[in-house]
């Protein structure tokens, strides 16, 4: 008679609900014992509602239900003009009347229930008293209160069990995506620490090898060998450059930095923000860390333009020059108090950890971020890194990492 999950309780409420209505059906049929009518029509009654309860197809606020209600209502009505003992049974009507009924033809019908309650008192002649009216309509309070609050409960339990079920799924997915930033936050700290040791060390060894090597007579025995050391430092050279490149973001894995912007633009792009591209000057090839810091701090950047500007439209800047490449991105959105939120984080060691995380980026390669904005009137963000000097040419191969 019921979708809803068997708790201890609700299998509780039912059965007492089936052993009410049975009982004053019983007990109808009982004192009017000599009345064979009654006594068919209880029992018919008892059968309808047994058949009801335990049909899958009687659930609340279906066509089946409203049938069946109709049908034990014709038949209470008719034991109803030949026992006024069934008045009664007009109590545990009105719990099924109110869960198996929309409210607005629930409501009705026990006002509808109770009135044929209190008329069949007054036909069958007995004694009119203030209970004779009180107790249906009492009756029909109880039982409205019960329900509603009943099914308010059980809503409220509903969006709780949603929440519980949406946290447990949002927790896993946040620590999914802590693990993958974890994964590749590691994979450009080897990236870096690859770049910034073995690969340069490689190349001043190769340098000073090949400085050696035309210092050296060409017919001089040690020049093979000079030159054979020359050639595995260049290797080796090579194949750390090859490592610093598999372990940078994927993003850049496919194509140049610019083309990571542009997919990182198309990608943030809503019905709601425009983000555009845009490159400035002659690109020139940068170091993996550079493109790390500079693809990163721009999707940094513009998280926050989703997260808290509520902009309609940003832009993102990629400017080569002689000695610097520099990223601007800016936005329309509410802006913010750079003082103030940098007063807030100092004072209360919380806030946001971006902005920090950019400054730090920079400062490790030898550059600058510079962030401009106010309340209500956008947000402009820069980092500048100054390009790094090439290395001399090695059998037309570029040295610099």
């Amino acid at each position: 008679m019921d979708s809803r999950s068997h708790t201890p309780v609700t299998t509780a409420l039912r059965f007492c609900l089936h052993a009410l209505l049975v009982g004053l059906l019983a007990l109808s049929a009982t004192r009017a014992r000599d009345d064979t009518a009654v006594v068919v029509l209880a029992g018919v009654m008892a059968a309808l509602y047994g058949a009801g309860a335990l049909a899958p197809v009687v659930q609340p606020h279906t066509r089946a239900a409203a049938v069946w209600l109709a049908a034990l209502g014709a038949v209470w009505l008719a034991l109803l003009a030949l026992s006024p003992d069934a008045l009664w049974v007009a109590f545990p009507l009105y719990f099924l009347q109110l869960h198996l009924l929309p409210t607005r033809w629930g409501l009705p019908a026990v006002v509808v229930t109770a009135g044929a309650a209190i008329t069949s008192f007054v036909l069958h002649g007995q004694e009119i008293s203030p209970g004779t009216f009180i107790g249906p309509l009492l009756g029909a309070a109880v039982a409205v209160a019960t329900v509603l609050g009943y099914d308010a409960l059980f809503r409220e339990s509903e969006r709780r069990r949603e929440l519980i079920d949406e946290l447990v799924s949002t927790r896993a997915e946040l620590a999914e995506a802590e693990r993958a930033a974890g994964t590749l936050a590691e994979r450009e700290r080897l990236a870096r620490e690859i770049h910034d040791t073995l690969a340069q060390g490689l190349s001043s060894i190769q340098l000073l090898l090949r400085a050696a090597e035309h210092t050296l007579p060409e017919d001089a025995p040690a020049t093979a060998h000079v030159r054979r050391a020359r050639e595995a430092a260049q290797d080796n050279l090579a194949e750390a450059r090859r490592f610093v490149r598999a372990l940078s973001p994927p993003d850049l894995e496919h194509g140049s930095l610019a083309a990571a912007l542009s997919r990182l633009s198309s990608r943030t792009s809503t019905p709601d923000l425009t983000v555009q591209f845009a490159v400035s000057g002659t690109p020139v090839e940068l170091p993996t860390p550079y493109e790390v810091a500079l693809l990163r701090t721009a999707q940094s950047a513009l998280a926050n333009t989703v997260r808290h500007s509520g902009a309609r439209r940003a832009e993102i800047t990629l400017s080569f020059m002689e000695t610097s490449v520099s990223l601007d991105v800016v936005d329309d959105g509410c802006g913010f108090d750079p003082e103030a939120a940098h007063g807030m984080r100092r004072s209360s060691g919380s806030g946001g950890f971006g902005l920090p995380a950019m400054r730090s980026r920079a400062r490790s390669l030898g550059g600058t971020l510079s962030v401009e904005s106010a309340p209500h009137q956008g947000t402009a963000l820069a980092l500048t890194l100054p390009l790094p000097v090439a290395l001399p040419l090695s059998d037309g191969e570029d040295t610099a990492a």
